[in-house]
């Protein structure tokens, strides 16, 4: 195949929220013998995984060290997952080591997420690789990234909400022992801010495996100041960050203190922190387009966060929100949640056999308008109140989808 044809294929075979179990997977990683052969820092969690390995890579590689990192979901294209050395897989490599696995591929049955996730580790396994930072797709337990024989460095649970209930549990505790299965025998495990039932069940999983458990620490002096956040961290003062999003440091803090817990095996520098911390930020995380606000949050916890950052940037502006989700997410929630921050919702739907169209808003459409081209109701409000801030959230693919659409259509 070439690379478009394996693009087509993905997609077709596009199953990793239809299904969650692994046997498949399982069996094809056996029958191939594959073995993970280079250091891994291990991250899951409901929200903030994607930017603590971001951070994490970035530290790293100001450090010198070869890093490899593995990101999902991808906006456009999966070669965005798979980084070594600052750079994405090409196109090249991925479609050779797709080829050369196809036919096991057909054979067991495996979903994109699972092809997509062998070809990391097996490009990874051709480089020389100092560390990679992994994050997990779903929960933890039998998530594809999780090979079952491999021990990462660290493991690391940044947060745990009420996400995928069908498939990892109905309450916290229930979704933290799903993500628990990346705890591996006497190896040390991090964690974020979690509400008690959480952080017991963990604390109780990582004693029983002999693990040694860490809490990450308070961050203090935290202040945005154009176009930086500032914050102290033990040990350091006034770390920056380059972004608006306050939520970004408790993920900036978790990355730190891995790189405290695992000083003796990566050494790094004060000045490694530094840099790393003021990489360029992840896509549509609080992303500022002029007026429009692009954020992916997708989960209550998320929606939370993104609130409390758009009541500061609104400075006295009115907020006029665009929102499209999944058919997974809970909207009685969400929306109120939303709703008690701007001025007027318009639902809307795009193009995805998952996300929710006019007759799964029925319940709200008494009290939120719906539009059906996400375009148009942008457009819309940009006539109407030209003044206003626009906020775009509900789904990281929905986000990215209006991030293409308002630098290559709208220019702004």
């Amino acid at each position: 195949m070439n690379y478009n044809e394996m693009l087509d294929y993905l997609k077709e075979k596009d199953l990793t929220m239809q299904r969650y179990e692994r046997e498949g997977f399982d069996d094809f990683i056996s029958k191939i013998k594959f073995k993970i052969n280079f250091p891994f820092i291990h991250v899951a969690g409901s929200n903030g995984k994607g930017s603590t390995v971001h951070f994490l890579e970035n530290i790293y590689l100001a450090a010198g060290y070869k890093v490899a990192s593995y990101k999902s979901p991808y906006g456009y294209l999966p070669n965005e997952m798979i980084r070594y050395n600052g750079s994405e897989i090409s196109d090249e490599d991925f479609v050779s080591i797709f080829n050369e696995y196809k036919n096991y591929f057909d054979k067991y049955d495996l979903s994109s997420f699972e092809i997509e996730t062998f070809i990391a580790f097996k490009y990874f396994s051709t480089k020389e690789v100092d560390v990679a930072i992994i994050e997990c797709g779903m929960g933890g337990e039998i998530d594809a990234t999780n090979i079952l024989d491999a021990t990462p460095l660290l493991s690391i649970i940044t947060t745990i909400s009420l996400e995928h209930t069908a498939f990892l549990g109905t309450t916290t505790s229930e979704i933290a022992s799903s993500v628990s299965g990346i705890i591996k025998d006497k190896h040390p495990v991090l964690v974020g801010k979690l509400d008690e039932s959480a952080l017991s069940l963990l604390r109780n999983v990582t004693n029983k495996r002999g693990g040694k458990f860490y809490l990450v620490d308070d961050f203090h002096n935290n202040h945005y100041a154009s176009p930086y956040f500032r914050f102290d961290y033990r040990p350091y003062a006034d770390l920056a960050l380059l972004t608006s999003a306050s939520y970004q440091l408790l993920n900036a803090s978790i990355a730190v203190e891995a790189t405290k817990i695992l000083a003796e095996t990566l050494p790094i520098n004060e000045d490694a922190v530094r840099r790393g911390l003021m990489c360029k930020p992840l896509p549509v995380r609080l992303e500022k387009h002029r007026n429009v606000i692009i954020d992916g949050a997708h989960n209550y916890e998320a929606v939370d966060a993104l609130m409390k950052n758009i009541w500061n940037i609104g400075l006295g502006k009115p907020v006029h929100c665009v929102f499209a989700c999944y058919r997974d997410k809970n909207i009685s929630a969400i929306l109120p949640k939303i709703a008690n921050y701007v001025s007027d919702i318009a639902l809307t739907t795009f193009p995805d056999e998952r996300a929710r169209n006019e007759m799964d808003y029925f319940l709200y459409i008494d009290d939120y308008r719906y539009v059906e081209d996400y375009r148009f109701a942008i457009q819309d409000i940009l006539a109407k109140y030209p003044d206003d801030i626009i906020l775009v959230t509900g789904s990281l693919a929905f986000a990215y989808l209006v991030k293409r659409f308002v630098e290559e259509e709208l220019k702004i």
